[in-house]
């Protein structure tokens, strides 16, 4: 009985579908028997919103590359119009376009008050800039840079989710075996409460010994019903993590014993950060693109050679006659005072320069957090040994006291200190377990190695 209503503590809830407009795998999803933490990252992957918003700005960079390098096409467009007046200019270049010009057009009456004119016209116009020094070229490849940068930025958020998950997995593992070892404590106190009565009645006790153990089992109990909700609201936030509604109770593998892991030389390890760290490359990749775009903005104050042409078909009805005529040419365009143009590149530099200690801040950044997740996974490992000594120590204390309570040689006191040193030094065993497995998880984000094939090393 007891061993079904702690497997039933350590059971995925099943949440209500309340996200109506997501597609229909977002809102059920079918997981193992056993949902394990490779199994939690994939879920996250497949419907996390943040991921989401990570894949949907590199596909705006995308986007935005693509509308950059539609600079370097020409620009052709086409227009069909109708028109109709009686201004003199206006008839006799229409009869012109027209093909229509005969030589009773030249009477000055004719010329000076010409009859309503209508002209249909199709026309055919583009435009291309052979030249602009470069500038255009610039701007495509410092979009193309912006675009590498988002790409880079997705990567890190992907790292970031699986990052989450596997804290909130592991604080579904602790809040469970917290539970389970509630649980037990409280079966445990029942049997201290029982027995002190047992006692008292045979006249072995006193009644300060039955109240010790009576407020004992309290305590116990509160502490179980604060174990399960802190289960129900780890359950929660890893449902959160995952972005995904679970359709089925699940149940969670117990939390394991430690495993030793061999950590890098801190060294290695910043160095094999700043080379892989997506977000350092993103900051590389916008510190390029910001000196690009200064190159840019220094070449708009060159010359440029743009050319043009068009062709036109005029009709004084829609299926009349028409005259066609064509027209094409270039133009060079040289700025003889650019001052807005200085100010722009003045900007772009200082924009330049920011980006440049922006990198230099993710380097220092990176190198403070790779060093703080070294220390605190070195200081989890060793506080995971002296945790496993006590465990070891105060349990065979207790059986000892246990015996001697058995035999009379020692008291209620004695013994519910003893188990409060048990209960204690497990819990703290647990807790080192536990801030190792975050701790490495730590060192993996921030040395930017943190996959779902890592996350397998972490289990």
């Amino acid at each position: 009985m007891r061993k079904r209503k702690s497997f039933k503590t350590i059971s995925l809830v099943a949440l209500m579908v309340c996200a109506a407009g997501l597609p229909l795998q977002a809102q059920t999803t079918e997981v193992g028997t056993a949902l394990s933490l490779k199994e939690a990252v994939a879920l996250a992957l497949g419907h996390s919103p943040e991921r989401r918003l990570g894949q949907l700005g590199a596909a705006e960079a995308r986007a935005e590359q693509g509308a950059a390098r539609s600079s370097l096409l020409p620009q052709i467009g086409f227009s069909e119009s109708a028109t109709r007046g009686d201004d003199p200019v206006y008839v006799f270049g229409t009869l012109l376009h027209q093909q229509q010009f005969t030589q009773a057009d030249f009477a000055l009456n004719s010329l000076n008050r010409p009859q309503p004119l209508g002209d249909f016209t199709t026309k055919f116009a583009g435009s291309w800039t052979a030249f602009d020094s470069w500038q255009s070229e610039l701007r495509v490849r410092s979009a193309g840079l912006m675009a590498k940068s988002a790409e880079a930025t997705s990567s890190r958020s992907d790292q970031t989710v699986i990052h989450n998950v596997v804290a909130q997995y592991e604080g579904v593992l602790l809040a469970a075996r917290q539970a389970e070892v509630a649980a037990h404590e409280v079966e445990t106190a029942k049997s201290l409460a029982n027995d002190g009565d047992a006692r008292m009645a045979a006249g072995m006790a006193v009644e300060s010994d039955r109240l010790s153990a009576a407020a004992n089992l309290a305590q116990r109990q509160e502490e179980q019903i604060a174990a399960q909700g802190g289960l129900a609201v780890a359950w929660a936030e890893l449902v959160r993590a995952m972005g995904v509604i679970v359709e089925e109770p699940q149940q969670m593998p117990k939390s394991s014993e430690a495993s030793g892991f061999e950590l890098p030389v801190l060294a290695d390890a910043v160095a094999a950060a700043q080379q892989s760290r997506p977000d350092r490359q993103s900051a590389a990749m916008e510190q390029a693109a910001s000196k690009t775009m200064e190159h840019a903005a220094l070449a708009a104050m060159g010359p440029s050679v743009n050319t043009f042409g068009s062709w036109q078909m005029d009709r004084q009805t829609m299926a009349g006659s028409a005259g066609n005529s064509w027209m094409a040419g270039a133009e060079l365009r040289i700025n003889l005072l650019p001052a807005g143009e200085r100010e722009q590149y003045t900007a772009a530099k200082i924009r330049s320069e920011q980006a440049r200690a922006v990198a230099e801040a993710v380097d220092n950044r990176i190198r403070a957090e790779v060093t703080r997740a070294w220390y605190a996974a070195q200081t989890a490992q060793q506080t995971v040994e002296v945790a496993r000594r006590s465990m070891q120590q105060t349990a065979e204390s207790l059986r000892i006291l246990r015996d001697r309570y058995a035999a009379g040689l020692a008291t209620m006191t004695d013994l519910l200190r003893a188990e409060d040193a048990d209960r204690q030094s497990t819990a703290n065993y647990w807790q080192a377990v536990s801030r190792l497995r975050v701790a490495r998880a730590d060192l993996l984000y921030a040395m930017g190695s943190l996959n779902p094939e890592t996350v397998e090393e972490l289990q």
